[in-house]
């Protein structure tokens, strides 16, 4: 492949004039090197062919003008890197972005810096690309009102890495398989990372917090979350990660901190004769460590860490099942048992009740009492001397004594 370099040296006032860039584009054969030096280069820029532009130097900005995507680009091995990228238009319906990039494979999108574009990156049935190091902040606009600072749409088997999303809306992983989504960083954003119909992804070593959810999982399956730290979810609902409606997955070793709800699951697995696997996580200082939601059978709960929640499990369901889940060997704080022979397991099992606490949980309105206490006297009255048949939610046979054990 030949491979030409362009290196521009245009005043200011001419980079604004005239859209030199589109012009060294559509001249350039493919498979071109376009260096750019600092400068700022007229937006609304068309790429449909093999072709790398470059910032060789910081300062290097293309301005969309308030209007439409600023850089849309169609093919294969198309690369664009060291970039600052702004001002696109506002219209939601034709999704106005920094880069829209579709139907291609071994593309890149690397240490871009994104700012005052609706969406940011945004690939549909793109494949075998790595999204990485990028800065992205949407259009000051109320939360719902952003677009998403990055979205795959049938786009499979990329690496997206490293990047930073703040003040945007969503990271959404959309129809789409095999993606690696690992160490990046999400801030005040709505769901740092939005899966839907998605398979077979791996997530892992991602840093989330400050968001109304920081992971939600939705018809999916076959995908794995290692390693994730989820903390400080927003709102009276914020959420630190949710699985409904996915089948065998893995939740691992992720950090679950300061959030209204830490795991949130409905209807989980969904199809009939798989398990989801939720080992060795920390649930901690959480307003709910666990909170089911219609019937979830069929989880697998082992060595997770649940301290320091005001509930460890909240069942919203009365028809649901909690307690048809295998759990087991989790640590509990307020486990009342005993470890006589020192083996680190609970003499006898850990079993989790839910007694005058169904008033809020079936009925909103006593909520505002959660946490009261009033709430804690009723609690502490019904296990005493029992006016109602307590809710049995689980029963963990083995537990853990001792983390440091």
């Amino acid at each position: 492949m030949i491979r030409i370099f362009f290196i521009f040296h245009f005043s200011f006032f001419t980079l604004l004039s005239a859209n030199v860039l589109q012009d060294a584009i559509d001249n350039a054969p493919a498979g071109s090197i376009l260096k750019l030096p600092a400068g700022v280069y007229k937006g609304s820029i068309v790429i449909n062919k093999p072709i790398t532009i470059l910032g060789i130097e910081d300062g290097v900005i293309i301005d969309g003008e308030g209007t439409g995507t600023v850089i849309s680009a169609s093919g294969s091995y198309i690369t664009l890197k060291n970039l600052k990228i702004i001002n696109s238009g506002e219209y939601h319906h034709k999704l106005d972005a920094a880069i829209k990039l579709t139907n291609g494979v071994q593309n890149e999108i690397s240490d871009c810096v994104i700012e005052d574009c609706l969406f940011g990156i945004d690939l549909q049935m793109v494949s075998n690309s790595i999204i990485s190091n990028n800065k992205i902040t949407s259009k000051d606009l109320d939360l719902g009102l952003r677009g998403d600072g990055l979205r795959l749409w049938y786009s499979n088997d990329n690496i997206v890495k490293k990047n930073s999303l703040i003040k945007s809306r969503d990271m959404v992983i959309w129809y789409s398989h095999g993606n690696t989504i690992e160490e990046n960083y999400g801030e005040y954003c709505r769901y740092s990372l939005h899966f839907m119909y998605a398979g077979k992804n791996y997530v892992r070593n991602n840093r989330y917090k400050f968001n109304s959810v920081g992971i939600f999982f939705m018809y999916s399956k076959d995908t794995i979350a290692t390693g994730n730290i989820i903390k400080s979810s927003l709102g009276a609902t914020g959420m630190a990660m949710g699985l409904k409606d996915v089948s065998n997955f893995t939740i691992k070793d992720n950090t679950m901190i300061y959030c209204a709800q830490g795991l949130y699951i409905d209807r989980s697995p969904f199809e009939p004769g798989t398990k989801n696997w939720i080992i060795g996580n920390k649930l901690l200082y959480n307003a709910e460590a666990f909170h089911f939601h219609s019937l979830s059978e069929d989880n697998v709960l082992k060595k997770n860490i649940i301290m320091g929640n005001i509930e460890d499990i909240v069942n919203d369901s009365r028809g649901s099942k909690t307690n048809e889940n295998e759990i087991v060997g989790n640590y509990w704080d307020n486990y009342e048992g005993f470890d006589k022979n020192g083996d680190n397991i609970g003499d006898t099992s850990h079993k989790v009740f839910q007694y005058a606490d169904q008033l809020w949980i079936y009925n909103p309105d006593v909520k505002f009492f959660y946490g009261s206490p009033v709430i804690s006297l009723l609690n502490f009255l019904a296990k005493l001397a029992p006016f109602s048949k307590p809710l049995f939610l689980l029963e963990d046979e083995k537990p853990i004594v001792n983390i440091k054990g």
